[in-house]
């Protein structure tokens, strides 16, 4: 069956041969409410132990796609991450509990996967993922799955799965709102067919950023899972050519097309890149920028000792309300980022300033905004408010 040119029930053929594969008396047990649904069978469920599938991030989107896969039977799970629990992470992350704080995610991954299913395999790749490894580590794998939260590494995962030809199952989460697609050049567009360009460093704040509702990943997670069940499978209309739009503070759905583009430099018909690049360059700021910017800031320790000394220094909170409420600085001025344009002009640029955010993303914008209008006495606080708790101030509160 053909949609606007795109091949539906696509089924991805598993790295092991499913005659291969048999199952035991406890797993069909295990699996009988999926071994009586026509379209999956006991032939189905052995595709899914056959199957193997790589998660890249197992934080938000990672714990409930490694859960339900899990339980779903497919038979080997690779997961990438490189972190250790926070109790930031619990509000979302599912797979952890506060027993688990300080651990490496992925040794409490794997332990809580097998003991769910012990008919699984479950591979560990506590590594980040870079232009150096991306393709050895997903080589062995018949899906791919992005569970990530930065544009480096999306795009990454999209150019290797792309010239290894894989699927790539892609999610992303930001407060209210979620996105779900499947890109596969094979069958249709890719990642860069629907964003080209990355947004500039800085623009599109991450979770840590901006938030997340905690149930969202569970949703998008969970939807991820089923289209890399149906893949496996080969059954149902994959999420090709198609991006899912859902606002959970809305419980509304949206469908979006997506046609390939021929002149993709990945996946288009004369592609011009044919190997892994390095995606923190394309992503973000140019060596030049980079050095720039670290000139103009100033560490938590250094505007400690100014401010210990009587130092006279405008602190410039460019958050938001909401997280002016939970910590600040002694003595700072809320000016949301959106809003500082509209207030520079009560600002002097004969006195020092130290502008600050949740991590340095939205300051070093602010820091650049202002130093173009002619303010030359303007740093950023290195690592925000953030670091400042870490560093100099145990006892305020962290987001």
């Amino acid at each position: 069956m053909v949609r606007g040119g795109l091949t539906l029930e696509v089924e991805v053929n598993t790295r092991k041969p499913v005659e291969e594969v048999s199952l035991s008396y406890a797993e069909i047990k295990r699996y009988g409410r999926h071994l009586i649904i026509p379209e999956v069978g006991l032939n189905g469920q052995k595709k899914l132990k056959a199957a193997s599938v790589l998660i890249v991030g197992a934080g938000g989107l990672g714990s409930p796609l490694s859960l339900y896969l899990a339980a779903a039977g497919v038979g080997r799970i690779g997961l990438v991450d490189f972190d250790r629990v926070d109790s930031s992470n619990l509000q979302r992350q599912i797979l952890y509990t506060e027993l688990d704080v300080g651990k490496p995610k992925l040794e409490v991954a794997k332990a809580r996967l097998e003991a769910m299913n012990p008919y699984i395999e479950v591979e560990t790749y506590e590594t980040r993922l870079t232009s150096e490894n991306a393709l050895e580590i997903m080589e062995d794998y018949d899906v791919i799955v992005d569970g990530t939260d930065n544009f480096p590494t999306r795009y990454l995962v999209n150019d290797a799965s792309v010239l290894l030809g894989k699927p790539n199952v892609y999610g992303s989460i930001f407060r209210f709102d979620g996105q779900v697609s499947v890109f596969y050049a094979k069958h249709g567009p890719c990642y860069r067919c629907l964003y080209p360009e990355p947004p500039p460093p800085g623009l599109v704040p991450s979770c840590a950023e901006g938030g997340v509702l905690g149930v969202l990943p569970g949703i998008i997670g969970a939807l991820q899972a089923n289209e890399v069940i149906k893949l496996i499978l080969g059954v149902g209309e994959p999420l090709i050519g198609r991006l899912l739009l859902f606002d959970a503070l809305h419980m509304s759905f949206r469908e979006l097309k997506v046609k390939k583009d021929r002149s993709c430099p990945v996946c288009g018909e004369n592609p011009r890149v044919r190997e892994l690049i390095d995606y923190e360059a394309f992503c973000g700021l140019t060596q030049e920028q980079q050095a720039q910017a670290s000139t103009f800031q100033i560490t938590p320790e250094e505007l400690k000792e100014k401010l210990e000394r009587g130092e006279r220094i405008i602190l410039l909170d460019v958050r938001e309300p909401v997280e002016y409420e939970i910590c600040r600085l002694e003595g700072a001025t809320l000016v949301p980022l959106s809003k500082l344009p509209e207030y520079v002009n009560r600002l002097s640029q004969t006195e020092d300033i130290v502008v600050y955010c949740h991590t340095g993303m939205r300051s070093a914008m602010a820091v650049k905004l202002l130093r173009d209008l002619g303010f030359t006495r303007v740093k950023n606080l290195a690592g925000g408010i953030d670091a400042w708790a870490v560093r100099i101030d145990p006892k305020m509160p962290r987001y």
